[in-house]
C-alpha cells in the first residue's frame, strides 16, 4: 500500500473515532428529530449520495474485462457469499450461550454478509501486484438478517430500490456522458464517500447516546475485537491454502486477489445497508460496531502482510519461469 493511501486510511479511522466522540458530547444534534433531521437527510439523501457516487466512479468497462477471470470470480463469490457468512453463523451458534452482548454478535453476522470493498482490497492487491478484485452485491445482508430487522421486508426492498439501486444506475448513466471529463479531472470520489459515511456514523451514534437504556459492555467489546482479528487471519490463511492447490490452477497473482477480496468487507457499502435494514432500531450502533472494528483491522493486517505476500508471489513467479522449457 502506498504512503498516500495508508495515510488516508489512518486519517479516516481517526475521523471515525472523532465523530463518535462528538456524538457522545451532544447526541441531540444528530439524533432522530434533532437539527440534522437524519430521518430524511441521512436515510434518503446521504445514502443515495454514496451509491450515486459509487455508480459515477464505477468503471464498468474494467468490470467487463475482469469478468473474464471466471474461475477466480467463482471462488471469491462462493467464499464471500456462502462460506464466510455460513461459517460465522455456525460460530455464533456456539457463542450465543455465552454472556457476550447479543447485538454485538448480530453485528458479527452482518460483517459476514458484507461484500468486499471497492477500495482497500483493490489497493492492497495492487500494492502486491496481483489481479484486481470483485464487487459482491450488498443485498446478501437481507438474506441472513432481514428477518431480524425492525423494518418489514417490503419496506426494506422499497428503500433499497430508492436509495441504492436507482442512484447506482443513475450514476452509471451519467458516467457514460461525462466519462472523458471524469478521466481528466479525476474527482475525489473516495473523499466524498468518506465524508458522507462519517455523517451516517455520527448520526447513528447520536441515536445510541441519546438512548440511556443502552449499555456498552467493555468485556464483550474486547472479546469481539479478538474474534475479528482471529477470523481475518484464519480466513486469509484458508483462502491462501485453497487457492494454492495445484488442481485449481490459480496463478500467484490470482491468489493475492483471492486473499484480499475474499476476506475484506466494505464499510462504505455496509453502514448505509445497516441503516436501511435496521432503520429506527435502538441497537443499530451496537450492530454496527463489529463492522467499524473490522474495517481498520483489515487495513492493519493487510498492510502488515503485504511485504510477506509480495515476497512469496515474486518467488513463485520466478519459480514458474525457471520451470518453463526453453525453445
Amino acid at each position: 500500500m502506498g504512503l498516500r493511501e495508508r495515510l488516508a486510511k489512518e486519517w479516516f479511522m481517526l475521523c471515525i473515532v472523532l465523530v463518535i466522540v462528538l456524538a457522545k458530547m451532544d447526541p441531540s444534534v444528530g439524533a432522530k428529530g434533532g437539527p440534522l433531521k437524519p430521518e430524511t437527510t441521512i436515510t434518503y439523501i446521504a445514502v443515495s449520495a454514496i451509491f450515486f457516487n459509487s455508480g459515477l466512479s464505477l468503471k464498468t468497462e474494467e468490470l467487463t474485462s475482469a469478468l473474464m477471470h471466471v474461475k477466480l470470480h467463482l471462488f471469491v463469490q462462493i467464499f464471500t457469499l456462502a462460506f464466510f457468512p455460513t461459517t460465522i453463523w455456525l460460530f455464533l451458534q456456539l457463542l450465543s450461550v455465552t454472556p457476550i452482548n447479543e447485538w454485538l454478535l448480530k453485528g458479527l453476522q452482518t460483517v459476514g454478509c458484507m461484500p468486499p470493498p471497492v477500495s482497500s482490497a483493490v489497493i492492497l492487491t495492487k500494492a502486491v501486484g496481483g489481479n484486481e478484485g470483485i464487487i459482491v452485491t450488498p443485498l446478501l445482508l437481507l438474506i441472513f438478517l432481514g428477518s431480524s430487522s425492525s423494518v418489514p421486508f417490503t419496506s426494506i426492498f422499497s428503500q433499497l430500490s430508492v436509495t441504492v439501486v436507482v442512484p447506482l444506475i443513475i450514476g452509471q448513466i451519467v458516467r457514460r456522458y461525462i466519462k472523458d471529463w471524469l478521466e481528466r479531472k479525476k474527482p475525489p470520489f473516495g473523499t466524498i464517500s468518506s465524508c458522507v459515511l462519517l455523517t451516517i456514523i455520527y448520526t447513528t451514534f447520536c441515536d445510541t447516546f441519546s438512548n440511556t437504556n443502552i449499555d456498552m459492555d467493555g468485556l464483550s467489546l474486547l472479546i469481539i475485537l479478538f474474534i475479528i482479528f482471529s477470523v481475518q487471519l484464519s480466513f486469509m490463511f484458508l483462502t491462501f491454502f485453497f487457492s494454492t492447490r495445484n488442481n485449481l490452477g490459480f496463478t500467484p497473482a490470482d491468489t493475492v486477489a483471492i486473499i484480499f477480496c475474499s476476506t475484506h468487507k466494505s464499510l462504505t457499502l455496509g453502514i448505509p445497508m445497516l441503516k436501511i435494514v435496521f432503520a429506527g432500531h435502538e441497537h443499530l450502533s451496537l450492530i454496527s460496531v463489529p463492522l467499524l472494528i473490522y474495517h481498520p483491522a483489515q487495513i492493519l493486517l493487510g498492510s502488515l502482510l503485504v511485504p510477506t505476500i509480495k515476497s512469496w508471489m515474486v518467488s513463485r513467479q520466478k519459480g514458474v519461469k525457471l520451470m518453463r522449457p526453453t525453445v
